[in-house]
């Protein structure tokens, strides 16, 4: 049976879904962006202060489903700009150093004018 996942150390849901749900041994987040949990607010707006921020709150997501960045087995990365790929490399790699399989593409425009968006697949 899936559970959803909720911590009040990451963003709230910005529409009708949850943070994460854990299921069949895994856990699955919904895209974070770069919203800080405690004002709200998007506020960095660089690729590197937006990409820790992410790495931040998938972090909190994770954990709360008693899982971590570490157990990752898949990411999907979203960019507002490929031009931002080596810099938001630099962060990601920092913090996903289990090196799960992963994708990344540019897409036109990311919730709340965001400059990258991940998502991640996990062992629970």
């Amino acid at each position: 049976m899936a559970e959803k996942v909720y911590t009040k150390n990451a963003p709230d849901a910005i529409g009708p879904y949850s943070q994460a749900i854990k299921a069949g041994g895994f856990v699955f987040t919904s895209g974070q962006i770069a919203i800080n949990p405690a004002s709200g607010n998007v506020e960095a707006d660089t690729i590197e202060g937006q990409t820790e921020q992410v790495m931040k709150n998938l972090s909190a997501v994770l954990t709360e489903a008693g899982s971590s960045l570490e157990k990752a087995v898949k990411t999907v990365c979203f960019l507002a700009d490929m031009n931002d790929f080596a810099a938001f490399n630099e962060i990601y790699g920092k913090y996903f150093t289990s090196k799960p399989a992963r994708s990344c593409v540019a897409v036109k425009t990311l919730p709340k004018n965001v400059l990258c968006e991940v998502e991640v697949i996990a062992e629970g």
